[in-house]
């Protein structure tokens, strides 16, 4: 029982890292019903971007003038508001182009956008290709409780992620802006003859989706203490995979999606005999079982097509 606790404990922590990616899978979706591929680099982009700020901060003295309580949430604050920014320019630039264009157009044009995003951080750092050192922005304390070991960092990393998720639902739910995301996301011409801005409106959520992302970025290199430039491919992935299992278009979908991979990567690495090295394996196992079997996902909604 204490070994599936500590277990259960380590799938929430990954699949926290999931729910922040493939809530922007969604939100894109739901806005541009497009996929936008280069999420998961635009969202180890925020981790790479700490790294500046962190250099800088150093530089200028300001860790040594303020308590690690101050500065460590200033600095994940600016990434993620920095990729943001980004995040809404790549919009603009990259996938606002081809809105009316055959999807096919707008996955290649993300795809590149990836590549190019991907080899712009290789090349701008010194050793590029190599691990970066990210540096400890969590306290490493640890305590034994019934028998389960608990890490400080992994409650901070839990409740940043619960705190974020209750702020976003917060703003989609109560503010003008997110009465104007959810009237995009349900019919965007109508939405669009009631009055309501488009392009600001998408652009706000590719802002607030980045964000997120980023802090899963950021997370990642928090809790690892190691990031790499190509780590956003792979978290891409993972990410869009937890959102169509969860239902590709679905918010609260995400965070059933993040959970479900989460638990199915950990419960196979620390359960079946050898299949540490085959976790991703298991994880798409469950992907393509949600394809053939479900395809909306958990909380998806059946399209029908009028003639």
């Amino acid at each position: 029982m204490t070994e599936l606790i500590q277990q259960v404990i380590n799938g929430l922590l990954l699949g926290c890292t999931y729910t922040l990616i493939a809530i922007g899978f969604n939100l894109f979706f739901g806005a541009l019903n497009v996929v936008h591929f280069s999420h998961g680099d635009v969202c180890i982009l925020g981790a790479f971007l700490v790294l500046i700020l962190y250099a800088v901060a150093k530089a200028v003295g300001l860790l040594t003038l303020l308590p690690p309580w101050v500065w460590v949430p200033l600095v994940m604050i600016v990434a993620m508001g920095l990729t943001g920014v980004l995040g809404a320019f790549f919009e603009r630039v990259v996938i606002k182009p081809f809105r009316y264009a055959p999807l096919l157009m707008v996955l290649v044009a993300t795809v590149a956008l990836g590549m190019i995003v991907r080899e712009t951080v290789r090349l701008s750092f010194p050793h590029g290709s190599n691990p970066q050192i990210f540096p400890r922005m969590l306290p490493q304390k640890s305590f034994i409780w019934g028998g389960v070991l608990i890490r400080s960092d992994n409650l901070i990393i839990f409740g940043m992620t619960l705190l974020l998720i209750t702020l976003m639902f917060l703003f989609i739910e109560r503010t003008k802006i997110g009465s104007a995301i959810r009237a995009v996301s349900q019919d965007g011409e109508a939405a669009m003859m009631m009055g309501i801005p488009i392009d600001q409106t998408v652009a706000a959520t590719f802002f607030l989706g980045s964000a997120l992302g980023a802090m899963a970025g950021i997370l990642i290199g928090a809790y690892n203490n190691i990031i790499r430039f190509d780590m956003g491919l792979t978290g891409g992935v993972k990410g869009f995979s937890a959102a169509v299992v969860g239902g590709l278009g679905n918010v609260y979908g995400a965070i059933i999606g993040g959970l479900i991979l989460g638990f199915v990567e950990t419960f196979a690495a620390a359960f079946i005999p050898g299949g540490t090295p085959y976790t991703d394996v298991f994880a798409f196992l469950v992907v393509i079982f949600f394809l053939v079997f479900k395809p909306s996902g958990v909380l998806g909604e059946k399209v029908y097509e009028k003639v």
